[in-house]
Order: structure tokens, then C-alpha cells, then sequence
């Protein structure tokens, strides 16, 4: 009976260990199959340099958990050093905020194949990427279509094409400033004005700085808008 107690006692002393809470008010969790061997490092943009916040070795288990405090949501970089290759897809972004997070990919695609769950910013970052990448697609196209029209002395088409390709740009200037504006009470708007359209009309950041709601006018990003917005019109003056 005594023996029965110690090993209740046992399992129960187990289950509390492994279910112990993280003291961060930030967990990111993944897996990148088919890693077996290599280096994560989780980054951030600090004066426009990429600086290491946590390092993880991985070696057999391609599993891989980070914990740290963010005082605010924040795009971070996942890196990985694949230790034999200088492979361009090594870099996702993400768009962290405060709670748990799992980002799930593959060694092979590993930019390609990611999947990022937990994060209300990261959703509609997605959203938003989806809907650019048509443009860029479009502007891609229209590039090829220029050239080749410049290499055939084709002046008034390069011109024409270049008119279409300037229209491209303002439609999606316009949608981001459409999304910022809707998206105005998460911190993923403000970011998106500044990485995308940061050399815009000012009076369409002012639409974008006036619809933020307090929360996320104090945000990391919200700071950086105002900031900003604030130097263009001691430029502008």
C-alpha cells in the first residue's frame, strides 16, 4: 500500500513538473522537419541591423522551443544556419506578440512550406501578403514587358507600360492604406505603413496615424509611425 502512495505521489510530483508554466510572456514552439542538424537563431531589427535574441542548437530532434519577454508585437526573424549550404531560404518573418506560437516547416522549403498559428497580427499580415503579391506579381510581368519592348526600340510601348506599371504601385498604396485604416486597432496597420508605403502622401499616413486606437499608438510601431510622420513634416515644411 505504502509503495502504491510513493508512486501515486510520483506521478503526480511528474505531471506537475511537466506541466510547469513558462515565466515569459512569450513561448514560441516549431518543428522543421527533416532537420537533423543546424542552428536557429531568433532575431529582431535593431538600427537596421538583424540581432540575435536566442540561439538554438538543434542536433536529431527537429523540434524546437523559445522563450523571452516582448514588450510589444514585433515582426521577428526565425534564421537558420543549415551549417553546409548558403541557401537564400533561410529567413521567415513572423509577427510576435504576447502568448504562445508555433511555427511549422521543412528543411527543403523552409520559407515555402511555413505555417505560423497564434498570433492575430501574423493573420492579418498573411491576409495582407496575399492580396500584395498580386501587385508585385502584376509589376514583375510589366518589367519584363518594358524590356523587352525598350530592347525592340519600342519607345511609345515602354512608355505605355511604364504608365500601367505606375498605376499598379497606387492601387496597392491605396489597399495598404485601406488595410491600415481597417486594421487600425492591431499593431500589424502601423507596421505595415512604415514597410510599405512609408514614402506616400501625408495626408494618407495622417488617416492612418489619426484611425490608430491608443493601444496601438503606444505600440513599438505606433511609436515608430508618429515618429516618423513627425520627420517628414519638419522635412516637408
Amino acid at each position: 500500500m505504502r509503495k502504491s502512495i510513493i508512486g501515486l505521489l510520483s506521478i503526480v510530483v511528474f505531471a506537475s513538473c511537466s506541466e510547469k508554466k513558462s515565466t515569459k510572456n512569450f513561448v514560441l514552439t516549431g518543428d522543421i522537419k527533416g532537420l537533423k542538424k543546424g542552428t536557429l537563431y531568433i532575431q529582431r531589427i535593431n538600427d537596421t541591423v538583424l540581432v540575435p535574441i536566442d540561439t538554438i542548437k538543434i542536433n536529431g530532434d527537429s523540434h524546437f522551443t523559445s522563450e523571452f519577454d516582448i514588450q510589444s508585437p514585433e515582426m521577428l526573424y526565425l534564421f537558420l544556419d543549415r551549417g553546409v549550404s548558403n541557401s537564400v531560404d533561410n529567413n521567415i518573418s513572423f509577427f510576435a506578440e504576447k502568448g504562445n506560437m508555433d511555427i511549422q516547416t521543412s528543411l527543403d522549403f523552409f520559407t515555402a512550406d511555413v505555417k505560423i498559428t497564434g498570433s492575430k497580427n501574423q493573420a492579418l499580415y498573411d491576409e495582407y501578403k496575399k492580396v500584395v503579391s498580386r501587385f508585385v506579381d502584376q509589376d514583375l510581368d510589366l518589367i519584363e514587358k518594358r524590356i523587352n519592348a525598350l530592347k525592340n526600340n519600342k519607345i511609345e510601348e515602354a512608355a505605355r507600360i511604364e504608365e500601367e506599371q505606375k498605376g499598379i504601385q497606387k492601387r496597392k498604396y491605396l489597399y495598404t492604406t485601406n488595410f491600415a485604416v481597417n486594421h487600425a486597432d492591431y499593431e500589424v496597420a502601423p507596421y505595415v505603413a512604415l514597410a510599405e508605403i512609408y514614402d506616400i502622401n501625408l495626408k494618407y499616413m495622417d488617416t492612418i496615424q489619426k484611425s490608430m486606437t491608443p493601444k496601438v499608438a503606444k505600440s513599438l510601431y505606433g511609436k515608430k509611425l508618429n515618429d516618423f510622420i513627425a520627420a517628414r513634416k519638419r522635412e516637408e515644411k
